[in-house]
């Protein structure tokens, strides 16, 4: 496993599962700007290209000019209006893909100051699943994981015990 100090449980968590699924030889397309997470990558050895900040629900051109072995999309389905559409303009076969689960104890994402920076989607994990297979996409793996806060309160309770990040490795039929 990757032992560099991570800024948090997320990352650590999405870098583990990575590293068990996908060689370090594959070239990996993604998606989302250039981010802290995808520097950890290239830091463990992976060479990373992202996609622009182009609305990817309008602009799906570097997807579909990517010779990419495998796409990642940590966080970013939720922010799209139509993920399916950005999922059947993958063309390389492995994906790798991380979602916030649906926290029935708490709305969902919204930034009051960027527009753009809020989820249409957060999904439960069959919802994702079913989002995936009818994209044409098979699960081969799939992991969860909680995020506990320090703060004092029910909410912060139930996130001890309540899954909040689900990831998936799957590959297209």
């Amino acid at each position: 496993m990757y032992e560099k100090t991570f800024p948090n449980k997320r990352f650590k968590h999405t870098a583990n599962f990575l590293q068990k699924h996908i060689s370090k030889d594959s070239k990996i397309l993604d998606l989302g700007v250039s981010n802290p997470f995808s520097d950890i990558m290239k830091d463990m050895g992976y060479s990373v290209e992202n996609t622009f900040g182009e609305d990817l629900d309008l602009d799906k051109a570097t997807i579909e000019n990517s010779n990419a072995d495998v796409v990642t999309a940590f966080e970013i389905f939720e922010h799209l209006l139509s993920p399916f559409t950005v999922l059947q303009a993958i063309k390389s076969d492995k994906l790798v893909a991380s979602v916030p689960l649906r926290l029935w104890f708490s709305t969902a994402y919204r930034s009051k100051i960027d527009m753009r920076d809020r989820h249409y989607h957060e999904f439960e994990d069959w919802q994702f699943d079913w989002l995936l297979e009818k994209a044409g996409w098979k699960i081969i793996a799939r992991d969860k994981w909680t995020n506990p806060t320090k703060k004092i309160g029910i909410r912060p309770i139930l996130r001890w015990f309540t899954p909040r990040y689900y990831i998936v490795y799957a590959e297209k039929i």
